[in-house]
């Protein structure tokens, strides 16, 4: 346990950054799962939706939530899984 003042501050921000983190973290997955069941669905809005997963995962890579590698891989996955649909058609 924290015994000085600043200790005992640091643990508090540190809980508040893990909760907000984590919360980031759901909504980029949450983001990238409508991307793929639109995806498999054929949906007219799938474009849309890769847009907003791409821009949620740079926006996540630059505040370090996750790294930018991680990132620079799942945007190509989805691009991946996007181009694959379009040339079964």
């Amino acid at each position: 346990m924290a015994n000085t003042k600043s200790a005992i501050k640091r643990d508090k921000i540190r809980r508040i950054r893990t909760l907000r983190n984590k919360s980031k973290r759901s909504e980029l997955k949450t983001c990238i799962r409508r991307y793929y069941e639109a995806l498999a669905a054929n949906s007219d809005n799938k474009e849309e939706l890769l847009k907003q997963a791409i821009k949620k995962l740079d926006k996540a890579a630059s505040k370090n939530i996750i790294h930018k590698n991680k990132a620079s891989r799942k945007k190509s996955q989805l691009m991946k899984a996007l181009n694959a649909v379009q040339a079964a058609k």
